[in-house]
């Protein structure tokens, strides 16, 4: 059996998809089971960007354009739907997807010309929709916070999400923001159990500082939102209610969940990971989230990859519809203000005056 990495989420790495060769690990002789394995160090990857702006036109998703200042994320959620993305890069969405972290410095700079060109209409940017943008190497790079620069500068609409309290760090940018009605916050939190949030995202905020988090952007003036996810069957589920209750103290006005997703390589990460740590549940799990997903472990499908089918999904939906109204966290947040907005002057560019 794969054994846990201190202070790592995944317990293996497997090959990626797009990989042409396969290798097997095979028992030397030398390991012994007592022996103390060092946790892998973290690998910074600097990569320009060639552009800013993600695109999606996915029917499900409440936004269509996002920023991403990193591809892979240190805080090692094992369940991340964005490690399968590491494959693009040649690298595996196990390990290599929490300690290989790609970092694009430039990012701002692409930020302002797209912003620059001529005809842009501007609509929220998601901050958060692939990996996090407050990770731990957010707090040396700063790369989350000159993007933030760029759209405080120019006012222009932004959401984020995030499990992390360095996005106190920019309280200011955000408060400002916040003001002119550009801004709406996430904060992610699966469970209240901080056993459970360790070995499942090891390195994010624990779940009681990621509620301070949500209060310290409430008091700002942010209008905040908690995202229960993802939802793991008889995992996280049983806390659905309680995160739901604890965010609303803590100053949430809206709330959302997301299913576990496993695309790809992340059914080998994940099913890795239940086998080390929750060995005599494993199957039981796995076989709930494949009647949850019409008997497969994963569905892409537009409208139910996000909250599943069948009997055991239509009762988490039916205990959040329950408990988002006696919370009163079921009217969502108001729409955000797109005609502050003013394009800065393109890179080179001389003012007039």
């Amino acid at each position: 059996m794969t054994s846990p990495h201190p202070g790592r989420g995944a317990v293996s790495n497997p090959a990626h998809r797009f990989e042409s060769w396969s290798r097997n690990a095979e028992d030397d002789g030398w390991y012994r089971e007592d022996e103390e394995t060092a946790a892998p160090a973290t690998l910074v990857i600097g990569q320009p960007a060639k552009t800013a702006l993600t695109r999606n036109d996915s029917p499900d998703i409440p936004f269509d354009r996002s920023v991403n200042p990193y591809q892979g994320c240190e805080h090692g959620c094992v369940y991340c739907y964005a490690r399968p993305s590491h494959a693009y890069h040649g690298l595996s969405p196990g390990l290599d997807f929490e300690t290989k972290i790609i970092a694009r410095p430039n990012i701002a700079e692409r930020l302002r010309e797209e912003l620059a060109k001529p005809g842009y209409r501007p609509a929220p940017v998601a901050l958060g929709a692939n990996t996090d943008p407050w990770q731990p190497v957010e707090r040396k790079l700063r790369i989350t916070r000159r993007v933030l620069e760029v759209l405080a500068e120019t006012r222009h609409p932004l959401t984020l999400v995030t499990k992390s309290s360095l996005v106190e760090r920019d309280l200011d940018l955000l408060a400002d923001m916040a003001r002119d009605n550009l801004v709406h916050a996430a904060v992610s939190v699966c469970t209240l159990d901080a056993d459970l949030a360790r070995r499942l995202e090891p390195r994010a905020a624990a779940p009681a500082r990621r509620l301070e988090t949500l209060a310290r952007l409430a008091e700002a003036g942010i209008p905040c939102a908690v995202l229960a996810a993802p939802m793991i069957p008889m995992l996280t589920d049983p806390d659905l209610e309680r995160v739901l209750e604890a965010a609303r103290r803590a100053g949430a006005r809206a709330a959302g969940y997301v299913l576990l997703r496993l695309p790809h390589e992340l059914k080998t990460v994940f099913r890795d990971w239940l086998r080390a740590h929750h060995p005599l549940r494993a199957e039981h799990i796995m076989s709930l989230v494949r009647q949850m997903r019409g008997g497969r472990e994963n569905d892409a499908a537009f409208g139910t990859r996000q909250r599943g089918t069948g009997v055991f999904a239509q009762l988490l939906d039916r205990r959040f519809a329950a408990a988002s109204r006696r919370h009163g966290l079921r009217g969502g947040l108001s729409d955000l203000d797109g005609g502050r907005f003013r394009p800065p002057a393109a890179v080179g560019q001389l003012p007039l005056f």
